[in-house]
């Protein structure tokens, strides 16, 4: 059957997955292409690059509204050492490190200004600057 999910189910789906505990750590992953639904994607690699580790509670992700759910703290992934490209998506993930499979990745979209990082710039998704949405 198509069709689509009340509001109150999306709400619930979006605090199952992001602030309820488990897995107790999600990691934020920065992307130059796209991944899918099963994987791959050009992930940023290098000139101090890392996944960005956040305890999965309603801190870090508050409960959702309205079919969405925005970040509530910042995703700082401090100064690059290197240049990183042009950073266009970014991803919720389970694991720490590691090619993306299609178990790894609890959401995904592109960042509304795609950004060149270059060395020396420092990057961060401020809090509130992260959206998630079920529809």
């Amino acid at each position: 059957m198509a069709g689509f999910k009340g509001r109150d189910r999306c709400n619930e789906i979006l605090d199952f997955n992001l602030g309820n505990g488990t897995p107790a750590t999600l990691y934020i992953a920065l992307f130059t292409s796209a991944p899918s639904a099963t994987g791959g994607g050009t992930e940023v690699t290098g000139g101090s690059y890392a996944r960005v580790a956040k305890t999965n509670n309603a801190t870090n992700f508050p409960a959702a509204s309205g079919s969405s759910k925005s970040s509530g703290t910042d995703f700082d992934f401090g100064t690059a050492s290197a240049d990183w490209g042009i950073v266009t998506w970014a991803a919720v993930v389970e694991t720490a490190s590691g090619a993306l499979g299609a178990g790894d990745i609890v959401y995904a979209g592109p960042l509304t200004t795609p950004r060149t990082v270059l060395n020396g710039d420092s990057f961060k998704i401020p809090s509130a600057g992260a959206v998630f949405t079920e529809a």
